[in-house]
């Protein structure tokens, strides 16, 4: 019998990434290394069309994810992680930016805390929020990250 739950871990040019997905989508890319897990065929399927889509877009092949995510968090978090999947390849917007898109100007903090909790960087493009006056401002997976998927996207900022 199959796992729940498939895991993967692939090499990326920002280090090792742990995909896990489930029969509904990815779920969560997290840094390191883990077993290979293969779980039911649709989370097969999810977490190698994962896999191929950021292959392709560390190869500078692909802008935009189709990928389904199966992603956790409160009705605010996801609004959030919504929003951050409008925000196209190679623009960076500030946090107030952000949540003015969100129409909910003056929440740009709890935004920054919504996209800190992202479960899916890189495709859920939480890197392309930076600080108000231009600089990176923060990253969960940490900034020297932030900045090599920004330069990726020909995206430069100041600090």
């Amino acid at each position: 019998m199959n796992a729940e739950w498939s895991v993967m871990t692939i090499l990326s040019p920002v280090g090792s990434l742990v995909l896990r997905a489930s029969t509904k989508g990815l779920v969560s890319i997290d840094r390191g290394k883990a077993a290979r897990v293969k779980g039911e065929p649709e989370a097969e399927r999810n977490v190698a069309l994962a896999a191929r889509e950021l292959d392709e877009y560390f190869a500078g092949k692909r802008r935009k994810f189709t990928v389904p995510l199966d992603l956790h968090g409160t009705p605010f978090q996801l609004e959030v992680w919504r929003t951050l999947r409008r925000i196209p390849f190679g623009k960076a917007v500030s946090y107030g930016e952000e949540a003015r898109m969100l129409g909910k100007p003056k929440a740009a903090r709890a935004v920054g805390s919504a996209n800190g909790r992202n479960p899916v960087p890189i495709i859920v493009p939480c890197h392309r929020v930076v600080a108000g006056d231009g600089s990176l401002g923060g990253y969960s997976a940490g900034l020297p990250m932030k900045r090599k998927l920004l330069a990726l996207e020909g995206v430069s900022v100041a600090g």
